[in-house]
């Protein structure tokens, strides 16, 4: 595991070189996840000082599961990994971004679709909807890989 900087100094912090995550009171801190060519969210996950330490050292986006409570590597059983190109913080380093290259086919999310931003919020006469996204197909059918539902 990585040990990552402690947090003393706001200017250092702000405008230094060290990199000093700042992890909320349950340890972790969003990652936003964007497609390195294109631009595109993808999705936003949740890291762990564990799980940002594995993605910048081997270079494949891990995340911490909130639901299962245990590190993921995103696409360990859809092969759906997440290449990093290039990883940012913000001015107070408490969000992670992530620009990547997605493998496999293509595929963020796990109901097989490129992003997990796949629909858009509609107003019906103050009636608010979701409608799919122009891109909201799906590049694989998540029973065929998960098994489930």
């Amino acid at each position: 595991m990585i040990d990552f900087t402690a947090r003393d100094d706001t200017t250092d912090i702000e405008e230094g070189t060290a990199f000093a995550p700042k992890f909320d009171a349950n340890g972790l801190i969003p990652a936003i996840v964007t497609d390195a060519e294109s631009g595109d969210v993808l999705m936003v996950a949740w890291m762990n000082a564990q799980a940002l330490g594995a993605t910048l050292r081997d270079g494949v986006a891990t995340f911490f599961s909130r639901s299962r409570g245990k590190l993921w590597r995103k696409g360990e059983t859809s092969g759906e990994t997440l290449k990093v190109v290039e990883a940012r913080t913000d001015c107070d380093q408490d969000v992670i971004w992530l620009k990547v290259e997605p493998q496999g086919r293509g595929a963020a999310c796990h109901t097989g679709r490129r992003s997990c931003f796949y629909r858009i919020i509609t107003d019906e006469n103050g009636n608010f909807r979701l409608a799919p996204a122009p891109d909201s197909e799906r590049l694989f059918d998540p029973k065929d890989v998960y098994g489930k539902k």
